[in-house]
């Protein structure tokens, strides 16, 4: 008697069991567990649908929440093409599932299950933010390693190491939102990556390249200035600030920093050509010509090296005639004297616009300038052969 009565509890039970809106859960669980994740999921959104039937057990029930973003995980997981249909952002669908499941857990039973899924999470998360970057999805790879960051400053996650920073993440985020065109994102990033170090002044150069195309070129020269402070042997960093400083016409500041530069790295030609172009804005020629040739010693094949300076000297030949032009004609000795003058300036611009014709030979400009210094010192062979190559003989 006794026996009977047991087993008609159990299967009182078992029918109690089976019409509790839970079991929904359980046979989500199941179902995801034998590779029914169509099904999974179907039985898993009913039991988080507020219309059905006794919905309020399972929609605050973390449980339900920690399955449905295992369900999420394992579609994101999962090589079967139609499978994948099943969501359109599986690893989205997870992430604010297991957060759910978190925030629902007053008692922390379920905090361990979810902590490891999480982890697990991150390392999908960070699959998917380098796929998506390699493809040039750089919004979707922001979101991911934003979802990471998340995590990674969940209670449960930062329990364990509570001073950890993930600065890769947080620089590539910085990258993903730099090349997704979201620079306020980018600086905020690369920001907070460049507080711990990372990747040195670089970070300060990506920095300002941000604020710059957010065209805020005060706040560029400022993230530069802040870098030098810290990485002051830093080339890039000082090439940077020049630059700026060259774009807002600050002359001063640009040829001080430049002249740093030049301390740090006496054997870089672009610096003395940069040096040059600041001497001759300023109009000290000789500086200039001293600076440009620095540069030509350093790198002969220095294309604007070259045509700065026989530019330089050409127009000195240009002005010599405009001088000996204002002389009245009575004075003709004293006028070819003058004029003479100019030949000495052509002279000296001539090697350097040719050895720009070597470098670059189909630039027009040049064969242009060399046109009218052949002319100009008689080389009339030269002359012809220029205006062959330019296409007006």
């Amino acid at each position: 008697m006794k026996r009977t009565i047991i087993l008609l509890n159990l299967a009182i039970l078992i029918v109690l069991a089976s019409c509790s809106p839970r079991t929904k859960v359980t046979s989500s669980q199941n179902l995801k567990d034998t590779g029914k994740l169509s099904e999974a999921v179907e039985t898993i959104e009913q039991a988080i649908d507020p219309n059905q039937e006794k919905a309020d057990k399972t929609l605050t029930w973390p449980k339900t929440w920690e399955v449905r973003g295992e369900i999420y995980q394992a579609i994101y997981q999962s090589e079967d093409e139609s499978v994948k249909k099943l969501s359109e952002d599986p690893l989205t669908e997870a992430f604010e599932s297991y957060k759910k499941a978190l925030d629902l857990d007053e008692k922390d039973r379920f905090a361990n299950s979810v902590k490891v899924k999480l982890t697990l999470l991150s390392n999908d998360l960070t699959n998917q933010a380098v796929e998506a970057f390699n493809e040039e999805n750089y919004e979707k790879a922001l979101k991911s390693f934003e979802q990471i960051l998340a995590i990674n400053e969940m209670d449960v996650i930062k329990q364990d190491n509570p001073e950890a920073v993930d600065t890769v993440i947080i620089f590539n985020a910085g990258l993903a939102a730099y090349n997704s065109q979201n620079y306020d994102k980018a600086v905020e990033y690369y920001e907070e990556a460049a507080k711990h170090g990372y990747n040195g002044a670089r970070t300060y150069s990506l920095i300002a390249n941000a604020h710059q195309l957010n065209k805020d070129t005060v706040a560029a020269l400022e993230s530069l200035q802040e870098g030098f402070e810290k990485y002051p042997n830093n080339n890039d960093i000082l090439t940077s600030m020049i630059q700026l400083y060259l774009d807002m016409e600050q002359t001063e500041e640009a040829m001080k920093y430049l002249d740093m530069a030049i301390k740090q790295d006496p054997n870089n030609a672009t610096f003395h050509f940069a040096q040059g172009t600041l001497h001759e804005k300023v109009e000290n020629k000789e500086k200039a010509i001293e600076a440009y040739k620095k540069a030509i010693e350093i790198d002969s094949d220095m294309f604007n090296a070259n045509y700065n300076l026989g530019a330089l000297y050409y127009n000195e030949g240009v002005e010599q005639i405009e001088f000996a032009n204002t002389i009245p004609t009575s004075e003709n000795e004293r006028y070819q004297e003058e004029l003479a003058k100019a030949d000495k300036w052509f002279k000296l611009a001539l090697p350097y616009m040719e050895k720009c014709h070597e470098i670059q030979p189909d630039d027009n400009m040049t064969m242009e300038s060399l046109k009218n210094l052949y002319y100009r010192l008689k080389m009339m062979d030269k002359y012809n052969e220029m205006l062959e190559k330019l296409g007006q003989s």
